[in-house]
């Protein structure tokens, strides 16, 4: 087959890299586009990922969003006639999904968040929906997603590109360039997506914690933007145990290198539960089912009062308590490919 891959937002990047080269092993060929969002196309390049930039960010605004997407399906169906493509697949991206169903193309949609309204238009207009097991049936009914088109996979699909993972010993070097010292106490962070479609509410508990962290002299508090603004009001803040890098880092060994990761959003902290670091959610939204499972695993632990921010700590780990979960990658690529 000819395969489509649409990297959408940047946690797509090292989940579809993985994906990518089982494809190959079997003899179907890819092709990439990607959106012009959230170091999106930065990643892919860094990666290896020859992707095609179409369309970017919509704003905050649902109205934008609309658009953008109506624009961005515009520019995808034009890109994709003609090419021969077989099957379009992606992590919920609405502007492929549209697409592909315009030009009677399969496509093959994944998602892990049950509160997304957006599945709505997904889960109805792809060809197949991939969810992991701990996603809701009721949500799956709720969405339109017919039992026969769903299928699900065991695990999180951070685990699709972490479960093998092993840390560079040269990445040191990196953190020495950022000013962080091996007995640092190295916090990662990454702000809510306040303009997500998902996100409509305010979080003031992740600027306390970060401010509480920043208060603990041992620490070193790198911090990921989702965006140019929120890139700038972190750089204006005088804090000074807080960096916010300029260049696009190594994702996967910054987390394993990390004392403690503390998130406002699903994926870091998923990552980080997936390579054993400990983990703190400060999301003000519902939860999704997977990160209560990983809650009940003791591999996530939820901030969501003054209180709790109060009693944390930031300190040295012991060591990475991998999941390991070798089989999910196979299992995910299977019911994409089935």
């Amino acid at each position: 087959m000819r395969i489509w891959i649409d990297l959408s937002n940047s946690p797509h990047v090292p989940f579809f890299h993985a994906l990518i080269p089982r494809f190959s092993e079997r003899g179907h060929a890819v092709e990439i586009t990607a959106r012009d969002f959230a170091q999106t196309v930065e990643l892919a390049a860094k990666a290896g990922m020859m992707a095609h930039v179409i369309g970017g960010h919509g704003g905050g605004s649902i109205a934008g969003k609309a658009g953008n997407l109506l624009g961005r399906a515009s520019a995808l169906r034009k890109w994709a006639r003609g090419r021969g493509i077989d099957l379009a697949a992606s992590h919920n991206s609405y502007a492929q999904i549209a697409a592909a169903a315009a030009l009677g193309i399969s496509s093959v949609t994944l998602m892990d968040y049950e509160h997304q309204p957006a599945n709505h238009f997904a889960f109805r207009t792809a060809s197949r929906v991939i969810v992991p097991a701990a996603f809701p049936g009721s949500d799956l009914v709720k969405f339109g997603a017919t039992a026969r088109k769903v299928k699900r996979y065991h695990g999180t699909k951070e685990d699709v590109y972490l479960a093998d993972f092993i840390p560079d010993p040269s990445f040191v070097e990196t953190l020495r360039k950022l000013n962080i010292a091996g007995d640092d106490v190295l916090v990662v962070a990454r702000p809510p997506a306040r303009e997500a479609l998902y996100h409509r509410f305010e979080n003031e508990l992740f600027d306390e914690l970060i401010t509480h962290l920043n208060s603990q002299s041992a620490t070193r508090i790198v911090m990921l933007p989702r965006s140019a603004a929120q890139r700038e009001n972190y750089e204006k803040r005088l804090m000074a145990n807080l960096i916010v890098p300029r260049d696009v880092l190594d994702g996967a060994n910054l987390i394993a290198a990390a004392d403690l990761v503390v998130s406002a959003g699903g994926t870091m902290n998923r990552e980080a539960a997936a390579l054993g670091v400990p983990a703190l959610s400060v999301y003000a939204g519902k939860w999704a089912a997977i990160d209560e499972e990983l809650i009940r695993e003791g591999r996530l632990q939820r901030i969501s009062s003054r209180e709790d921010v109060a009693r944390v700590v930031a300190e040295k780990k012991p060591g990475l308590n991998m999941r390991r979960a070798t089989t999910v990658l196979d299992e995910v690529v299977n019911l994409i490919l089935e």
